[in-house]
């Protein structure tokens, strides 16, 4: 068996040589034989060049180098598609995700799991961000049409059938979390305990959270499109009932003086839903407007693997 372990970089030019000291020590004595695919996703930093001295020095190490960042979606879609393993393990360099799990993730894949899914608790995390994080998972899952776990990421084993799988679902808006999920196959979970990270910093900040969460919403239902149309006859129907009133109250108490509250509310408060709306339908269309391009993911500036181009065209979803 040939395990391909795929590790998307973006400045991590700090933790490569200690991710793959630490990985390879674990491998070492395993009976299956490993590959490491590395993708630097426009790193600023050294990361390329530690890159280029450790597939100068180890057999088992490649790497794939973008032309620019095209951002983590891309790097792991990149890493997947060039790996050639029977199975894939998808995880971090920042050896946030331990390497001592990928040995279990092999042993379950060996009793015929096609996704085994590393799940980490949330402990050391600080607590306004655990809150948020379990409250928007639990948003998630009252709204998107597949299941969401909270602690699961993309650290996990696929099956060369289950990430033939996850390869033939080409959209140019990845959300991985929500494609795991989407496409199914038998599953096994292995929890483990939050580990902090070794060096640099997280390049997750507050607006790339928020971003990653719209977009996961939005990837996989259309719900707040239909709930914009039930809001909108919703309000629609309230100010039928508002002007009848008024018309009423005329016609029985005449005229009065028009209320300078009740109309700058109603203007605020429809002219919010109005602009609420637009901006919803303008997220769906500008995904519409990105998918109708058809631009490739990313752009390779630099690799020692070779491409695979004819592999592509085989990709399938059954045995």
């Amino acid at each position: 068996m040939l395990l391909s372990v795929v590790v998307p970089c973006f400045n991590e030019g700090n933790n490569v040589h200690s991710f793959y000291e630490y990985t390879t020590n674990i491998l070492a004595g395993e009976d299956f034989q490993y590959e490491l695919v590395f993708v630097n996703d426009g790193s600023s930093d050294d990361t390329l060049s530690c890159l280029k001295e450790l597939s100068d020095r180890y057999e088992e190490v490649s790497y794939i180098s973008f032309s620019r960042n095209f951002g983590k979606e891309a790097a792991m879609l990149a890493g997947l598609q060039y790996a050639e393993g029977d199975a894939v393990v998808l995880m971090d360099g920042d050896l946030q995700h331990p390497p001592e799990l990928i040995p279990q993730m092999v042993h379950y894949y060996s009793k015929g799991y096609h996704q085994v899914i590393a799940k980490r608790n949330r402990k050391g995390d600080a607590v306004i961000k655990s809150s948020l994080s379990k409250l928007y998972y639990k948003m998630m899952n009252k709204f998107v049409d597949v299941s969401l776990v909270n602690g699961v990421g993309d650290f996990r084993l696929l099956s060369r059938k289950a990430l033939n799988a996850l390869l033939s679902l080409n959209e140019y808006n990845r959300f991985s979390k929500g494609l795991f999920s989407w496409i199914g196959f038998k599953e096994y979970t292995i929890n483990y305990e939050n580990v902090v990270r070794e060096e640099g910093e997280s390049k997750w900040t507050l607006s790339k959270l928020l971003n990653y969460g719209i977009d996961g919403g939005i990837s996989f239902n259309n719900k707040p499109l239909r709930a914009s149309i039930y809001m909108g006859m919703g309000v629609t129907v309230l100010g039928f009932i508002y002007v009848l009133t008024m018309l009423v109250k005329i016609l029985f108490a005449g005229i009065d003086v028009p209320g300078y509250f009740t109309l700058i509310s109603a203007i605020l408060i429809i002219g919010g839903l109005q602009l609420t709306f637009l901006g919803i339908i303008g997220e769906y269309i500008g995904r519409i407007y990105y998918e109708s391009k058809k631009r490739p993911h990313y752009i390779i500036e630099e690799e020692t693997m070779t491409a695979k181009h004819e592999n592509h065209q085989k990709w399938h979803t059954h045995a």
